[in-house]
């Protein structure tokens, strides 16, 4: 998907923050990749090149950091982007989708209308943690009566086991991380 002089670039503009947002935590901040152009480019490059691959018609992107990847992306691609947000946040008609979270449960939405059938997704966050969101946004998108053609994450943190716990949700259909870590 990416070259290695991709992924070295990509890596190089993500800075790691000890303690934050709690003590024992290294949150992976994406900000000044975001920052940089010639990375920022390289990862909607590299985004596009999924979406065309797998033949998308439509990026969902996750609440918060995802929207900032998939949309550029979408447009790029010259496809619809579609934002899959936290519950109530989206006004009108949604389809929601409940999952756990380590402490605790959250809920996602998506406008009812916004996917159908036939369309085909690819869904697009900037972190695979534990899995638990990019699946509920699997579901909530066949829920909605659409296909998902992949998932596509920025940065998976492999040593939190979040593709196993994902695989349910995927049924065959391809997780693309452009780095693991």
């Amino acid at each position: 998907m990416t070259d290695d002089s991709t992924r070295d670039l990509l890596l190089s503009r993500i800075r790691d923050v000890p303690d934050h947002p709690e003590p024992g935590v290294m949150f992976k901040d994406i900000t000044p990749l975001l920052a940089d152009p010639k990375a920022f480019a390289a990862l909607t490059d590299a985004l596009v090149e999924s979406a065309v691959r797998h033949g998308a018609t439509k990026i969902v992107g996750l609440e918060a950091r995802g929207f900032i990847l998939a949309a550029p992306a979408a447009v790029r691609a010259g496809i619809g982007f579609v934002p899959v947000r936290k519950a109530g946040k989206l006004p009108g008609a949604t389809l929601s989708q409940a999952y756990d979270l380590e402490y605790g449960s959250a809920e996602m939405e998506v406008h009812a209308e916004d996917l159908q059938e036939g369309d085909r997704v690819l869904v697009i966050d900037d972190v695979l943690a534990t899995g638990g969101t990019a699946g509920a946004s699997v579901d909530l998108v066949r829920r909605a009566g659409a296909e998902v053609v992949a998932v596509a994450v920025l940065l998976e943190l492999g040593f939190l086991g979040g593709r196993a716990r994902l695989e349910p949700h995927l049924r065959g259909v391809p997780l693309e991380a452009l780095l693991t870590v």
